[in-house]
């Protein structure tokens, strides 16, 4: 029997290699290394999609839990407060709710 997490991450993969400006895939990997507490890896594939395409605010929002659950508190809380203040610029209130949440919850 295959297993599914390394499924998806070869179809996320695949895909990224057909497109590799995607930030939904990107952001796909980050969350599948996540999942597995991979965090160094999630936290490097957060980076990408977020440079790749900064109006993807749920990539801070997972970053952040990403470094919380490695210890990297101080690290959590910047980016953060760096993802809520993009968030807000893009109009997306609903991120920056979510993420001010997070924020209050860590410090």
């Amino acid at each position: 029997m295959s297993d599914p997490t390394n499924d998806r991450m070869s179809q996320l993969r695949n895909l990224l290699d057909s497109d590799p400006h995607d930030a939904f895939c990107m952001y796909g990997i980050a969350m599948e290394h996540a999942k597995t507490g991979a965090h160094e890896e999630a936290i490097a594939w957060f980076d990408r999609t977020m440079e790749t395409d900064p109006a993807y605010c749920y990539a801070w929002f997972h970053k952040a839990r990403s470094q919380e659950s490695m210890g990297n508190q101080a690290g959590a809380i910047q980016t953060l407060e760096d993802g809520i203040e993009q968030a807000k610029s893009l109009g997306d209130q609903h991120a920056a709710d979510e993420m001010g949440g997070f924020l209050q919850s860590i410090l």
